[in-house]
């Protein structure tokens, strides 16, 4: 009998030194210090036995850190880390700009994603609403 995937769930991690650092895993701190979470949207994408800790993702970056921080979106974006897209609409006289998800940040206040991407391994400064983009 064949297992569905779990579905992955996208969130929220409000976390800032200000908490101190007993919600981040002592081998991850610095690294999640310096990525600056609050904004980002993370996939959840494993949570142990015991419920004291859960893996997130961010890009690349995956980071143990207590739960209860975590915050569940239930609107998916549109992208995720990794996808191929393409600018939808250049500037007058630009090139369209194509590349992969870098970044995913979330506004709460209306509950959606802007995205920045990277082309040709440099990463533009952009920040691109969801309908500025297409999958490329």
């Amino acid at each position: 009998m064949k297992t569905r995937p779990k579905p992955v769930v996208f969130g929220l991690y409000g976390w800032s030194p200000d908490y101190g650092f007993r919600y981040i895993h002592p081998a991850n701190r610095r690294a999640f210090e310096l990525l600056e979470p609050v904004g980002k949207l993370f996939e959840k994408i494993a949570e142990d036995d015991e419920g004291e800790w859960i893996t997130i993702r961010y890009d690349e970056q995956q980071f143990l850190v207590r739960p209860e921080l975590f915050k569940e979106i239930y609107h998916k974006p549109k992208f995720s880390f990794g996808d191929s897209v393409e600018e939808t609409t250049p500037q007058p006289g630009q090139y369209r700009h194509f590349g992969h998800i870098s970044d995913v940040f979330w506004n709460e206040a209306t509950d959606t994603a802007t995205y920045q991407i990277v082309e040709r391994k440099r990463k533009l400064p952009t920040v691109f609403a969801a309908d500025e983009l297409r999958a490329d």
